[in-house]
């Protein structure tokens, strides 16, 4: 199922003749493939940090579909027949604004691959700046903890570089608390005591200790312990490259391993970590890309 997000920036470059179907809120692009496949993109103006979806679809069924987006490899998957290919589009939240290609070769079951081709271009995603006075220990860390946050580090970076070929993810996916708006402080550039930190590459929820995190949707648990800067967190995997994390717990209710539904409580609310006071911050990356959690909301269902 293909989804179209509310706002589209129509401004793709399409190398074959172009079919654009417009409703009172979405506009959607495709690019006709030869004569039996289309390709379609959710965002062909994505901005920085936002997640997207790139759809393949046939007349005839596909043997297998491969592409590549700035660079980077899309992992497709596919509905019963093999009529209709989908991956995740992730821009990082670091990502250079500009042209960036979309590349997809169909191969179809009988017959010679497609090839397509759209020149999609970042745009900037005008994230805010914050400032902050903080205590002089949440800018500048001891060598002690500087190593252990880089082991952590290391250890979240092996996790994102691997893909499950299996989607985990079951129908859309739901915010992680209940009853608790989402802060907007996705991508904002932080800055402590007048020195520029990274931005803030998840979502915050102003929700109180000890209210129950909820698994958004089906996935594998693959990480469930206590880190430098995030606290007592939790990690899924829901497949293709997609993960989902939930920082500063007060405790943990699931193990490594565990295959959760959504709905699954994996644990509760706190202030553990690199924080001033108690909140879920949400994450969500599809491999290297940080990406807004809140798109998830609407992209998939």
């Amino acid at each position: 199922m293909f989804f179209s997000p509310s706002r589209i920036v129509v401004g793709a470059v399409l190398l074959a003749a172009v079919e654009a179907r417009s409703s009172e809120e979405t506009t959607v692009v495709s690019v006709r493939c030869g004569e039996t496949v289309l390709l379609r993109v959710s965002e062909p103006a994505p901005k920085q940090g936002s997640l997207g979806i790139v759809e393949v679809r046939s007349e005839a069924p596909l043997a297998s579909v491969e592409g590549l987006f700035a660079g980077e490899e899309l992992l497709f998957w596919h509905d019963a027949e093999a009529r209709v290919f989908q991956a995740f589009l992730g821009v990082d939240l670091y990502e250079s604004p500009g042209a960036a290609s979309l590349r997809a070769r169909a191969v179809p079951e009988t017959g010679p691959a497609v090839d397509c081709l759209l020149e999609l271009r970042i745009t900037d995603g005008a994230f805010p700046v914050q400032r902050l006075d903080v205590a002089p220990g949440y800018v500048e860390l001891s060598r002690q903890d500087r190593a252990r946050s880089q082991r952590e580090q290391a250890e979240l970076d092996r996790l994102f570089s691997s893909a499950t070929s299996e989607r985990l993810w079951q129908e859309g996916f739901n915010a992680p608390v209940k009853g608790y708006e989402a802060s907007g402080s996705f991508g904002k550039r932080r800055v402590f005591n007048g020195q520029a930190r990274s931005p803030h590459s998840g979502e915050d929820f102003s929700a109180p200790a000890g209210t129950a995190v909820l698994a958004p949707s089906r996935g594998r648990v693959v990480l469930a312990k206590d880190l430098f800067f995030l606290g007592s967190t939790v990690m899924l995997d829901h497949g293709f490259g997609l993960y989902s994390f939930y920082g500063h717990l007060s405790s943990i209710g699931v193990e490594v391993g565990t295959l959760v539904e959504r709905g699954a409580v994996l644990g509760k609310v706190g202030a553990t970590g690199r924080v001033t006071g108690a909140h879920l911050h949400w994450g969500v990356r599809l491999g290297e890309a940080r990406v807004n959690p809140l798109d998830l909301l609407t992209l998939t269902r």
